[in-house]
């Protein structure tokens, strides 16, 4: 009765504090919202994988030009740009494009003449883009002139045999050969000379199950419980400065249920404040927590024990209330950006996610998104519970040490 009372005791100071209020729940809930419509929003525009080619040019009626377009639009690893002249070089600089290619005048009738006629690419021929760039652009413009030459050599053929009568014959019999060459090489591309068939294997899932508050409610949750112990770790610093812990000692208390009595009131403010955190997550977000509730309560109940332990750590070391915060602060951010409270570890690399790994927030992480993102059962958390417990114990270990010097 001595813990509970205790206990008790520092719950009312806290419920006191408006403040604590304002951390505990509506900061969280607030965060939660706005990383949850930045996840919705950049999965909802996926960004286009095909490279970015600048358009320009000046000889947009001619034969060449218009299926050189046509071939261009329907590439799967180019993307075209119409651009002006005078835009080409700062959309190149700018990284809009990676590269721009420029028709000159007269491109069509001069290579169907026969007549010397060039391109232009302007990229970054030493970059990775821009050879990528150059090589897509080589197989389409490859075909152009290959149409264009069976063209040519067509009116040659018919030129030997009848001389046309009149210059403009000549210009249709070109347009209606490279017409004709053109429609060839399309119908080899897409024929049967090779045919490809899917394979079979296991279809990826949505990103985060489908769900952008996944990944949110889960990690603000654990970020906001680490911040949420300011208050209750502020008592156990003032109890020290005004040696109040220092008198508890020399009644009936054991100093073990004196250490037992604050902790079980930190555990008390997290496991609260985590159940109120599920329960908006549930209902509102949509976040299945109760799809296995055994697994999200062992994971609540191993997180609370963890971030109340630390808590009577930061009470312990800290000489103010201001350090209090500071420390909370520190841990909050240190714990949170390292242990994927913003953003998936496994989006962030290998080497990341091991160091990640290193802090139990990120176990903690593992276990609700165990069963909230991969659909995973109870046995699923067992690994990151027995982890959180683990510094849970080495946290409690640590704090009652700091307590037994003073």
């Amino acid at each position: 009765m001595r813990i509970l009372d205790l206990t008790l005791k520092d719950l009312s100071q806290m419920a006191r504090d408006r403040r604590s209020l304002l951390f505990l729940v509506a900061m969280p809930i607030v965060f939660t919202l706005f990383m949850g419509m930045a996840f919705g929003s950049m999965a909802s525009k996926p960004a286009d994988p095909r490279l970015a080619l600048g358009w320009v040019t000046r000889d947009p009626d001619g034969a060449l030009s218009r299926q050189l377009l046509a071939s261009l639009n329907q590439s799967d690893a180019l993307r075209v740009v119409p651009l002006d002249a005078a835009q080409a070089g700062d959309s190149v600089s700018r990284g809009d494009v990676a590269g721009v290619l420029s028709v000159p005048d007269n491109f069509s009738a001069d290579v169907l003449a026969g007549r010397p006629a060039q391109l232009s690419l302007l990229t970054d021929p030493v970059s990775t883009r821009g050879q990528s760039l150059a090589q897509a652009l080589r197989a389409v413009v490859t075909r152009l002139m290959s149409s264009a030459a069976v063209a040519r050599l067509d009116a040659q053929t018919i030129a030997a045999q009848k001389p046309f009568g009149a210059e403009a014959d000549r210009q249709a019999e070109l347009q209606a050969a490279f017409t004709t060459a053109s429609a060839a090489w399309d119908s080899a591309a897409t024929g049967s000379l090779l045919k490809i068939e899917a394979a079979a294997g296991p279809q990826s899932a949505p990103a985060l199950g489908g769900n952008p508050y996944n990944q949110t409610s889960p990690g603000i949750l654990v970020q906001f419980a680490i911040f949420g112990l300011v208050s209750s770790a502020q008592i156990l610093v003032q109890e020290r400065k005004t040696r109040t812990l220092q008198r508890l000692l020399t009644t009936n208390m054991k100093p073990w249920q004196i250490v037992a009595g604050h902790l079980l009131a930190m555990f008390a403010v997290v496991f609260l404040q985590t159940a109120l955190l599920v329960a908006f997550g549930q209902w509102v977000l949509g976040v299945n927590y109760l799809r296995e509730p055994l697994g999200t309560l062992l994971v609540a109940l191993t997180l609370g024990l963890w971030v109340a332990s630390m808590g009577l750590l930061i009470g312990a070391i800290a000489k103010g209330e201001d350090q209090v915060v500071l420390f909370s602060l520190i841990a909050m951010f240190l714990f949170a950006g390292l242990g994927g409270a913003w953003f998936p570890l496994e989006s962030s690399g290998q080497a990341f996610s091991i160091i990640g790994h290193l802090t139990p927030a990120a176990w903690a992480i593992d276990g609700f998104q165990n069963i909230l993102v991969r659909g995973l059962s109870l046995p699923s958390v067992w690994l990151p519970a027995v982890i959180l417990l683990a510094y849970a114990a080495g946290f409690f270990g640590l704090a009652v040490w700091r307590l037994k010097l003073d």
